[in-house]
């Protein structure tokens, strides 16, 4: 077998996919794959430096919130892991904005996070076509037509998975491993060519005891890929037992919490016992201390090598300069586990030396005893300007070869698992050559994302919002399962019972509409009732006996959106048409007569996809867009003859 190298190889060993990382990008993509290939396709390989901290949730236990609990949600409804790993392991449910309207809200939950990573695990071991190998991917073999295999070096071994975790299946391998195979899902997280700050401190590493994926950074840049340089930032982790825990307010979960998964039984939810929060704040001087060490903070500084950090996250550094005028800002002490002390302080996230965050701790109410278990730290990586990847996360660059997750320029797990998801899919597609996928803008916050990604470059980590969503009036957390479910069914990624479970709902969703519409009080029926913003759904429930609240809370949501999405539906069938026209790949934006220089940059930068994507680049106007259709429909009649 003769690669791009010129190197010889012997395969040692076959998978029809590898993924590459054993975070939530990770664990979604080896999920989404195994479960999209057919059983007698082959299997898929997760790759991992350490196959013990599959799973680790690396700074906030918690998965959900604004926007990024709809992700939660569709990855759910299209037969993913997060909801259902969420909520097995789920200390803390709460929804967000609940003032608001339903479209707005976000489901969030506090977890476990050492439940949470054995949970992942467990789940993962429990796939009939996955394997997990401990090791390192040191060079990527490819040819003209693409990804033909991976190579790790010296110490590479299958490992098992047992109530305590992973472990070595066998001895490893003394020499390096070559695994044949015609998809790579890439998932480096923060640990390509990672380096964390604390004060003047460094150490290479994504995360505090774990090591740093140097050669794979290279290996790209060797493709022609573009790379970019991003930051992020964790809080300190103090002892509960320090801080005074009952003088301070309470925030507490939701009295009757929703679960994220179609699949989690709601007669035992939730499974384990739940805490609260405590919230706290900084001072004014709290605030004097942090400007007079800002020299020795390297995520604000200017000593992190890196563009820009999380603006929607910043560091304690950052809002103490950029909001100058406020004398606090909340903490919010988040208890990470049930089998530790360790509380996470939302809020704070800072690079200052470990002596100054000491005293920053120790001046906010109800932690003046306050000790540090774990100093922040900031951490720098390497990622790939998202420009060089399709919606589908498949990389321009290299055939076979798939992004996800922070590598892209987002942050959080849930943008990472929605990323994963796709990014395996489409991978088992290719291999089985069926059509690639990609999710519409009004299809899923997922679809938002991944078409946010391809047309504007972050410089900044990527976090989803619900403002970003034109069609968010549909994207509800409660209707994933409608909007999504059925297309999960058709691409193998549903299974029997989670395809049972959303049949017997949508029958019952029936039901309760159809009451609703007939049965009238006072010669309203229940449904103009329920556009009434007082009437709760206790009030129907006696029309309704025998229906979950829930499925009645979400007949009502519809019929409150119903007559705003039908105009929107109208707007959604005009756009469909021209957004979904593909552009040619071998048509050269530079030889379209009369298309203006800038445009056709923009679009040799970019390369779209579809019309629809090369509408939002910024650079290209309509007059532009109207000399890119003409192209098509010539070089379209030119190949036809």
């Amino acid at each position: 077998m003769k690669f791009r190298d010129g190197a010889d190889r012997l395969v040692a060993m076959k998978y029809e996919v590898v993924v590459v990382g054993g975070g939530h990008a990770g664990i979604e993509a080896a999920w989404a794959a195994a479960n999209a290939l057919s059983p007698s396709s082959g299997r898929v390989a997760m790759v991992t430096m350490d196959p013990r901290q599959v799973g680790t949730m690396s700074c906030n236990p918690a998965i959900g919130g604004l926007a990024k609990g709809q992700i939660v949600r569709e990855i759910d409804a299209l037969g993913g892991l997060m909801g259902r790993i969420a909520d097995a392991t789920g200390i803390m449910f709460k929804v967000l904005n609940r003032s608001r309207g339903a479209a707005v809200r976000g489901p969030r939950c506090q977890n476990d996070k050492y439940a949470y990573r054995d949970e992942a695990q467990r789940l993962l071991a429990g796939h009939p076509r996955i394997d997990v190998l401990s090791g390192t991917v040191a060079e990527f073999l490819v040819d003209e037509d693409g990804v033909k295999g991976v190579m790790l070096p010296p110490g590479a071994c299958l490992v098992q998975w047992t109530p305590d975790g992973y472990q070595p299946a066998g001895d490893a391998r003394e020499t390096p491993t070559v695994i044949d195979t015609r998809a790579v899902v890439l998932t480096t997280g923060t640990f390509m060519r990672a380096l964390m700050h604390t004060g003047e401190a460094q150490a290479e590493g994504g995360r505090v005891g774990e090591g740093s994926a140097v050669g794979i950074a290279g290996t790209l840049a060797k493709f022609g890929f573009e790379l970019g340089r991003l930051k992020t930032g964790t809080p300190p982790r103090l002892r509960r037992g320090s801080i005074d825990w009952e003088e301070l307010d309470p925030q507490y979960g939701d009295e009757r919490p929703i679960p994220f998964s179609d699949l989690t039984d709601r007669s035992t939810f939730p499974s384990m016992p739940q805490v609260d929060c405590r919230i706290t704040a900084t001072t004014a001087d709290m605030h004097e201390l942090i400007r007079a060490n800002l020299h020795r903070a390297p995520m604000y500084s200017g000593a992190v090598d890196a563009e820009h950090g999380p603006r929607y996250c910043p560091s304690i550094e950052d809002k103490v300069v950029r909001f100058a005028e406020r004398s606090e800002h909340h903490v919010f002490l988040e208890p990470e586990s049930l089998q530790s002390d360790e509380i996470y302080c939302n809020g704070i996230s800072t690079s200052l030396p470990e002596e100054v965050q000491r005293e920053v701790v120790r001046g906010m109410p109800g932690c003046r005893n306050a000790e540090i278990l774990r100093p922040g730290y900031a951490v720098e990586y390497d990622m790939v300007r998202p420009h060089q990847i399709d919606a589908t996360c498949e990389t321009k660059l290299v055939r076979g070869l798939y992004l996800a997750g922070q590598i892209n320029g987002t942050s959080g797990y849930e943008e990472a698992g929605g990323q994963g998801l796709i990014a395996g899919l489409n991978a088992a597609r290719q291999v089985q050559e069926q059509s690639s996928i990609r999710l519409g803008r009004d299809q899923a916050y997922i679809g938002v994302m991944m078409d946010d990604l391809v047309t504007r470059t972050p410089r900044e980590p990527y976090r989803m919002f619900t403002s970003r969503a034109e069609h968010r009036l549909r994207l509800r957390a409660d209707n994933a399962d409608e909007r999504l479910t059925p297309l999960g069914r058709e691409l193998g990624l549903v299974d029997d019972p989670q395809w049972t479970g959303w049949e017997e709902r949508a029958g019952r969703l029936q039901d309760i509409h159809q009451v609703m519409g007939s049965v009238r009080i006072e010669g309203k029926t229940l449904a103009e009732i329920s556009r009434r913003p007082e009437t709760e759904s206790s009030d129907l429930m006696p029309h309704l006996s025998g229906q979950p609240v829930h499925l009645v809370d979400r007949a009502m949501n519809d019929v409150r959106y119903e007559s705003f999405l039908k105009r929107q539906d109208a707007e959604i069938k005009r756009q469909r048409k021209a957004e979904s026209a593909t552009i040619p790949e071998e048509l050269d934006p530079l030889s379209i007569s009369g298309l203006r220089k800038e445009a056709a940059e923009v679009l040799v930068r970019f390369q779209p996809r579809t019309m629809g994507q090369a509408g939002r680049l910024a650079g290209v106007n309509p007059a532009d867009m109207s000399l890119l259709a003409v192209a098509i429909r010539r070089h379209r009649a030119e190949r036809n003859g």
